[in-house]
């Protein structure tokens, strides 16, 4: 039977929905691979960041946009060393600024995906998956790629069958 890993970054608190900020007690991506393990199994690695964005919306958007225009590699609280023992990564995350926050990449440079299955998911507010399926493919080297999925933030909630759907059909 193959493993599944489910590593995401999300953000909960102040969050842009539908037009407007909101406080979200969970955060969409956190939602959307809980979702994910429920539906195939498998692992979730929550990435986070030693420095915590700010709780402000808007400042956070400004420095995730300083991050992807320095290509910041922010320090995580923890890291995974190898995925020797998993076969499905799904890498879960919003789309800032047109791609995953640069701290998903902290994590994917280290790890070795040859041979590995890859699929791409992220929540965004009316970008899709931007570039993200483009970034994951220059990151993760030597491993097939899944059919992507992006999902309306502000539709999660109603998402549970598109999502659970779709990762059963990845695996």
């Amino acid at each position: 039977m193959e493993k599944n890993l489910i590593l995401f970054y999300s953000r909960k608190g102040e969050n842009y929905v539908n037009g407007s900020v909101k406080n979200l007690e969970k955060g969409n991506t956190r939602i959307a691979a809980e979702w994910i393990q429920k539906a195939v199994g498998g692992d979730l690695f929550e990435i986070e960041t030693v420095k915590e964005y700010p709780a402000d919306y808007y400042q956070c958007t400004d420095e995730a946009k300083e991050e992807l225009r320095r290509k910041d590699r922010p320090e995580l609280k923890q890291y995974l060393e190898q995925i020797d023992g998993y076969q499905n990564i799904f890498v879960c995350g919003p789309c800032w600024w047109g791609t995953y926050p640069m701290a998903v990449f902290s994590q994917l440079e280290r790890l070795t995906f040859t041979g590995k299955k890859v699929m791409a998911v992220m929540t965004h507010e009316g970008s899709g998956l931007g570039s993200g399926e483009k970034d994951l493919r220059e990151v993760c080297k030597g491993a097939v790629f899944g059919k992507g999925l992006a999902v309306r933030g502000a539709e999660i909630l109603g998402a549970e069958k598109v999502i659970t759907d779709w990762a059963k059909d990845q695996v």
